[in-house]
């Protein structure tokens, strides 16, 4: 075989998916969902312990809203792999979704559930900043009678600010928004967008002058110099 029949064939095995499975990754990589969960769920007949494909299920059921199918994915996942704190965050975060799509009493019988499943994923790694999160979040929106507590989510906010500065504003941000202290969320907002300086830290800086403190103005002049950056 001379060197530009091997080079054309090494350039076609790297262009084109060798199988199933990676080409459902290329489509899922470009958001083709559907097609991506026919291929998958056809690899996974094939190998039906391969955890990668499982995953790309769960996540593509929750891209559809389909949490059932999503915390059934996740299930398996976080069982087969106990150590693993990603799956255990997934898992509470599809179960933190069905919460919200149900009554409010089969909720409130999920929440130990899913504070469980977050807390495990912290454990498990300690610089898992979407957990983090998600117990800030999880924490500052429960009722205080279920567990609900602003010194709950100030401890995972600290946290985040140890991993990520930008995140650790932007949570303390989110905690004073919520609670409508709009000068301190303010004051975080613009830390984590001086670090940030990305269309996350700009939207929510935005959004706080926009819709909570009414001002225009800065708004309109803090869009004005993101723009022209």
């Amino acid at each position: 075989m001379n060197s530009k029949v091997l080079f054309s064939l090494l350039l076609f095995l790297n262009i084109y998916p060798s199988n199933d499975f990676d080409l459902a990754e290329q489509l899922f990589k470009n958001r083709k969902f559907d097609q991506a969960k026919t291929l998958f769920e056809n690899y996974l007949k094939q190998n039906p312990n391969h955890h990668k494909t499982i995953e790309y299920l769960g996540d593509i059921a929750g891209h559809e809203k389909n949490w059932d199918e999503a915390i059934k994915r996740y299930s398996l996942l976080k069982n087969q792999f106990p150590k693993t704190a990603n799956y255990w965050y997934k898992y509470g975060g599809a179960m933190g979704m069905k919460a919200k799509s149900v009554n409010k009493f089969k909720a409130l019988g999920m929440i130990d559930d899913i504070e469980n499943s977050f807390l495990k994923a912290a454990e498990l790694d300690k610089k898992h900043i979407e957990t983090r999160w998600a117990l800030v979040m999880l924490y500052i929106e429960l009722p205080g009678i279920v567990g609900g507590s602003e010194k709950k989510a100030l401890k995972y906010s600290d946290e985040l600010m140890e991993l990520s500065k930008v995140d650790g504003y932007l949570s303390k941000g989110y905690i004073d928004e919520y609670f409508n202290r709009y000068k301190k969320a303010e004051a975080n907002y613009i830390k984590a967008h001086e670090i940030g300086n990305s269309k996350t830290t700009f939207q929510k800086l935005y959004n706080l002058y926009l819709n909570k403190i009414k001002d225009k103005a800065k708004a309109n002049k803090l869009k004005e110099q993101f723009e022209n950056k």
